[in-house]
């Protein structure tokens, strides 16, 4: 075993002289990282923090205008919604009133109807039946008077002039 000891030595030698080259790779490869990251981080300040503050520059001069726009748009708002209201007012208004005088109109002319009827009946009742009855009188009258003067002319043997009409019995039989 005593033997074996300087192997271990130098095995443990040559395990931390690997270390250490690690090590040292490590320290290179992070530092080299370092310095890129480094470049970067100057990229993005030089060329993307401008645009970022004016970014935020543009938002803090365009803020109180898009406060006014919000404030002209909620009170457009609020004024289309007045005026809608009035508009739908107005319009059951005008619709109430058209309705009241459709059936104004439709009475009237239902009253009409009738007092034109009952007009109708009572001119019948009045003055048509009673014609019809002083026609049917006069024909009858018209009708025996013809009847004794024709009973004449055939008593004396004259036959019925041409000119005289035929009765409008005697056309059907």
């Amino acid at each position: 075993m005593e033997n074996l000891t300087p192997l271990f030595i130098a095995l443990t030698g040559a395990a931390v002289l690997l270390q250490a080259g690690l090590l040292a790779a490590m320290y290179l490869t992070m530092r080299k990282t370092s310095a890129r990251l480094e470049a970067l981080s100057t990229e993005v300040k030089t060329k993307a923090l401008p645009t970022i503050e004016a970014a935020q520059a543009m938002l803090t001069e365009l803020r109180p205008k898009l406060e006014v726009i919000v404030r002209n748009v909620e009170e457009t708002t609020s004024t289309i919604r007045s005026q809608v209201q009035r508009v739908d007012a107005t319009v059951n208004d005008v619709v109430d009133r058209a309705r009241l005088q459709i059936i104004r109109g439709d009475e009237l002319l239902t009253r009409t109807l009738d007092r034109v009827e009952s007009t109708s009946e009572i001119v019948h009742k009045t003055v048509t039946s009673p014609v019809r009855r002083v026609s049917g009188i006069i024909q009858g009258v018209t009708a025996g008077i013809e009847f004794l003067l024709g009973n004449r002319g055939r008593k004396n043997g004259n036959s019925r002039d041409a000119s005289r009409p035929v009765p409008q019995d005697e056309m059907f039989i």
